[in-house]
């Protein structure tokens, strides 16, 4: 008989959060591919590792005290101090980043109005932890939406109240209609959060019309929204970026969340958020958001490591503070993978009338819509029976209703696993459609 472990504590002692489907996500995608580590994975959003190169963190190292030597000045032992101390809590490379935003999106911001994060998952906490004032203040998130913005908002007790994605990214009448709502029941929304470029999950963009709809709205409504945006570099065709929400807002009314994790390295765990908002302090002094963020991440995380900082400051360096020539091969191959996924939906299933997908115009996502429910139970039979791993779609909606549809990632798979991947979801479709009832098929 195995012995029973004694039990000090349960569950209902600690953080409700912590029992929160949003916590447990991706804990349980993580488990099931290390269950099944021969599936082919179309489930993982990330990046590409062909590519990754030992020897350049070490240059990009360099190229960045260097830096710091002959361009700003330091004497060897400050800019060996700076690289390997306890470093500034707002972070060492926020002149960079501000250069970069300024070639990269058009956006001019002062350099004291960005904090370097512990990765944008980070920059989401720190900004939830300083919006959340108070029991009725509440968060609008486009749905579906990614599971780490409702985790941390999870953490710091502030409710997330879903807005219509529409066809176009977000759906501007039902935001107008859930603010009013939300004012109406005595809470106060106090931001939206969207992705306007391949939103994760679902891969949908703003048009640039609804983008400057979306901002006067905002401006109308006395709302901020809190742009994510790690994927507007790998647009499909290669051409005219469309503007973030930050090079257009006027009206100080964007936060805006970086991550290198997409577009440098993810193992660096470096992200960033301009926070230029003007904040009167305690002490009557006015400064920008980013200051009392900062205040938050002293007692959380003190500061993001100054040499992960120096790694991806010196990529910029290296490149002009431009991430668009440095990510050439990268953005070839996602635009590779993409156009391959979507042609190989198409073979495999001719008739869409049971079987549908978006067709983005870059990112990392595709969602294929089925003629059944798709959850967890699904997935792991999936992984089990066919070697395929794939992304629930329920996981990024935060009720219980079923979903039909999974989510398939391209970022970090070949064009020959891709191939290798659909033939497997593609006998898993077929044989879960045969299995089911008429009544049970939708």
């Amino acid at each position: 008989m195995t012995p029973v472990e004694p039990v000090d504590l349960t569950v209902a002692d600690l953080h409700p959060a912590l029992g929160d489907p949003a916590l447990t996500s991706m804990n349980f995608l993580n488990e099931v591919s290390e269950r099944y580590p021969a599936a082919v994975s179309l489930a993982a959003g990330r990046p590409y590792e062909e590519f990754f190169d030992l020897a350049a963190v070490h240059r990009h190292l360099e190229t960045f005290h260097r830096h710091l030597v002959d361009d700003l000045g330091h004497r060897p032992e400050q800019a060996r101090r700076l690289l390997l101390q306890y470093g500034r809590t707002k972070g060492i490379i926020h002149h960079l980043i501000a250069r970069n935003l300024a070639v990269d999106e058009g956006v001019t911001v002062d350099p004291e109005s960005i904090v370097v994060t512990v990765g944008c998952q980070e920059a989401m906490f720190l900004v939830l932890r300083a919006l959340r004032a108070g029991p009725e203040d509440v968060l609008l998130a486009v749905a579906p939406t990614y599971v780490g913005l409702t985790g941390a908002a999870r953490l710091v007790d502030l409710p997330v109240w879903p807005v219509a994605a529409g066809p176009s990214g977000v759906d501007l009448a039902d935001l107008r209609a859930q603010v009013r709502r939300a004012r109406a029941a005595g809470r106060r929304p106090r931001a939206c959060y969207l992705m306007p470029d391949f939103a994760n999950p679902s891969g949908l963009s703003i048009s640039p019309a609804d983008r400057r709809r979306l901002l006067a709205l905002a401006s109308e409504e006395d709302l901020l929204l809190l742009e994510d945006n790690p994927y507007g570099l790998f647009h499909l065709d290669g051409g005219p970026r469309p503007p973030t929400l930050k090079a257009l807002d006027t009206d100080r009314r964007v936060v805006y969340l970086g991550s290198f994790a997409k577009t440098v390295l993810p193992g660096a765990r470096v992200g960033y958020v301009v926070a230029d908002q003007r904040v009167a302090g305690v002490d009557g002094r006015v400064g920008p958001l980013a200051d009392q963020l900062a205040m938050i991440k002293s007692m959380v995380t003190l500061n993001t490591s100054p040499i992960a900082q120096a790694v991806i400051g010196g990529r910029l360096l290296e490149h002009g503070c431009s991430l668009v020539p440095a990510n050439t091969r990268e953005r070839a191959a996602y635009a590779r993978n993409l156009r391959h996924l979507v042609a190989g939906l198409a073979r495999r299933f001719p008739d869409r009338s049971a079987v549908r997908w978006t067709v983005p115009a870059g990112g990392f996502f595709v969602v294929v819509t089925v003629p059944f429910d798709v959850d967890d139970a699904l997935l792991a039979r999936s992984a089990r029976d066919f070697g395929v791993l794939w992304t629930p779609m329920a996981h990024f909606y935060d009720d219980t209703v079923p979903v039909c549809a999974l989510r398939l990632s391209v970022s970090a798979v070949t064009p020959e696993q891709i191939d290798l991947g659909l033939d497997r979801l593609a006998a898993l479709i077929t044989d879960e459609i045969a299995r089911r009832t008429p009544s049970q098929v939708r």
